[in-house]
C-alpha cells in the first residue's frame, strides 16, 4: 500500500460516526491514528488497536485546540519519529429551523463549530505540517454545502464556507506540499441525527412546516449509507499524490449534483422544494 502522506493521521469528531469509522478503518491499512472529540472516547464499543489513541480536543475552544494539537504532535514524533502528515476534519453538529427566525447565538453556535472548528485546527496545526514535504488536509463536507436544503439554511452555509475555504487552501498550500480535499456525503446513518437540535419556537408561523421537513430528513438519514462508506473513500484520498478538490459520496449525489450543473436553478429550486416541501 502506497503512503504519499505518510501514515500519521490526526481525526477530528472521532467519538463516533464518519470520524471513528475512518479512525478504524485507517488503522487497519497501516495508519497510526489520533482521534479526538469533546468527550475523548469513543461513543461506541469498538475492537481496540494499538494504532488508535483517543483524546481530548473541543474544536470551538481556541485554548483545547492548541494544547492537544501540540500534544499529539510531541507523542507522535516521539513514537514514530514524524508528525502529523494527515489531518481529518469530521467534528461537527447540526441545527435545524427557519433561515428567518433561528437564533443569533444558535447559528453562531453551528458556524463555529462546523467552519472556524475547521480553522482552529489548521491554524494550529498546519504550520507544523509545513515542515514536511507531502501532507493532506481532509475535510468532511455535505451535499448540503452545494445544494442549500430548507430549513438546513445555517447548517448549509457553514458547509458551503468550506467549500471556499478548500478552494483557497489548495491553492495557497500548494508551494508548501499542502493538498486538500473536501468530501461531500450525502444522508449518512449516524449519531449526527438525534444529535440535530430545533431552532424554532412553536409560535414561529414556520414551525409545523419545519418539524415535518426535518423530520423526513431525519427519516432519509436514518436509512441512508454506512458511515463506512465515507470512511473508504477517506482511505482512497490518502492514497493520491494530486486529490481531486472535492468527492462526493454515492452515485445518487453524483447524479444530483451533475443535475444542479446542468439544469437551471429554479428548477434545482422546484425539485427540492418537492422533495422537502
Amino acid at each position: 500500500m502506497q503512503y504519499p502522506y505518510g501514515k500519521n493521521v490526526l481525526v477530528t469528531g472521532a467519538s463516533s460516526g464518519i470520524g471513528l469509522a475512518s479512525c478504524q478503518l485507517l488503522s487497519k491499512n497501516g495508519f497510526t491514528v489520533w482521534g479526538v472529540s469533546r468527550s475523548g472516547k469513543p461513543r461506541e464499543q469498538i475492537i481496540e488497536s494499538e494504532t488508535i489513541r483517543f483524546s481530548s480536543m473541543d474544536v470551538t475552544n481556541e485554548v483545547s485546540v492548541q494544547n492537544a494539537v501540540q500534544t499529539i504532535w510531541k507523542e507522535a514524533v516521539r513514537e514514530t519519529g514524524k508528525g502529523i502528515f494527515i489531518v481529518l476534519h469530521c467534528a461537527g453538529m447540526g441545527i435545524g429551523g427557519p433561515a428567518e427566525d433561528t437564533e443569533q447565538e444558535k447559528a453562531e453556535q453551528q458556524v463555529n463549530s462546523n467552519y472556524f472548528g475547521v480553522l482552529r485546527v489548521n491554524r494550529n496545526l498546519l504550520p507544523l505540517m509545513r515542515s514536511q514535504k507531502h501532507s493532506l488536509v481532509l475535510v468532511i463536507g455535505s451535499i448540503a454545502g452545494r445544494i442549500s436544503i430548507p430549513y438546513q439554511s445555517h447548517y448549509s452555509s457553514s458547509k458551503f464556507a468550506l467549500e471556499a475555504y478548500i478552494e483557497a487552501l489548495r491553492m495557497e498550500g500548494r508551494q508548501f506540499g499542502i493538498q486538500a480535499t473536501i468530501i461531500e456525503p450525502g444522508d449518512t446513518k449516524t449519531n449526527f441525527t438525534a444529535s440535530r437540535k430545533m431552532a424554532v419556537s412553536p409560535t414561529s408561523p414556520y414551525f409545523e412546516q419545519a418539524n415535518k421537513t426535518v423530520g423526513k430528513m431525519e427519516r432519509d438519514e436514518n436509512n441512508g449509507a454506512s458511515p463506512d462508506s465515507v470512511a473508504k473513500v477517506v482511505l482512497k484520498l490518502t492514497r493520491k499524490k494530486n486529490p481531486p478538490i472535492r468527492k462526493a459520496v454515492g452515485i445518487t449525489y453524483k447524479l444530483l449534483l451533475f443535475l444542479k450543473r446542468i439544469l437551471p436553478d429554479k428548477a434545482v429550486e422546484f425539485i427540492l422544494m418537492k422533495m422537502y416541501l
